[in-house]
């Protein structure tokens, strides 16, 4: 009995092909799954064999030159310009496709290993994203302490030919634009997620008490009393540091 062993991108056949009587087949063989429930070779605690010095998977590591890649340098099966298999007909990616009803979405519409309510492995104990989280060490801040993707100084892949978050970019038609020329987020007709029960942008809201509210209820980036606190504070290191 001859057999022949033909791979595919989820699963593992056995093509089965008997002399004797012309029979041929195809059978199931499933990939072995090591104790953290993972692919043994894919497993980073294992020492899986498609792990690079990079800590990543081999195939998936512009350091390695992994054949993932694209000529944009992004996963090919990611890539909107490449047509990648992954980008669903709303020019997202379709697991993470709302409208699509894509499996990593949870019941409260965002990516489950990002939502909080959800306990999304992606959130860390500061509450959260950990890859983007300062405190964290997080794998995705650049040395100016920026999410390395939207820093201008480090050439980030999300910053645009006129030195704006491309998605957020009217001009380049960025896909956070809504329909109404505003970010999809903030916009009202729109029902942005950022929009609270008050009709203004949450993290700007008093009454929700938003992020950007300071101690004297005004938005913190416009409060003169906190811009003062500021500037005597780096007034005080100053000297500190020159009396060392």
């Amino acid at each position: 009995m001859n057999f022949e062993q033909i791979k595919t991108d989820n699963i593992n056949y056995i093509h089965n092909s008997d002399n004797s009587d012309n029979s041929s087949c195809l059978v199931k063989k499933k990939r072995q799954l090591c104790q953290h429930n993972r692919r043994k070779s894919r497993c980073k605690e294992c020492g899986g064999t498609s792990i690079c010095e990079h800590q990543r998977i081999r195939s998936q590591c512009k350091d390695c030159g992994g054949n993932s890649f694209c000529e944009h340098q992004r996963q090919k099966s990611k890539c909107k310009e490449c047509g990648g298999t992954s980008i669903c007909q709303h020019q997202r990616q379709r697991s993470r496709c709302k409208e699509c009803g894509g499996a990593s979405i949870c019941e409260h519409k965002r990516i489950r290993s990002r939502c909080k309510e959800c306990g999304g492995a992606s959130i860390c104990q500061h509450q959260r994203i950990r890859s983007q989280c300062k405190e964290c060490d997080g794998a995705s801040i650049c040395e100016h302490q920026r999410q390395r993707s939207k820093c201008k100084e480090c050439g980030g892949s999300s910053i645009c030919e006129h030195q704006r978050q491309r998605n957020q970019c009217k001009e380049c038609g960025g896909s956070s634009i809504c329909e109404h020329q505003r970010r999809r987020n903030e916009c009202k007709e729109c029902d942005g997620a950022s929009i609270c029960e008050h009709q203004r942008i949450r993290s700007q809201c008093k009454e929700c008490g938003g992020a950007s509210i300071c101690e004297h209820q005004r938005i913190r980036s416009k409060c003169k009393e906190c811009h003062n606190l500021y500037e005597d504070g780096i007034d005080i290191l100053l000297k500190a540091a020159s009396q060392i």
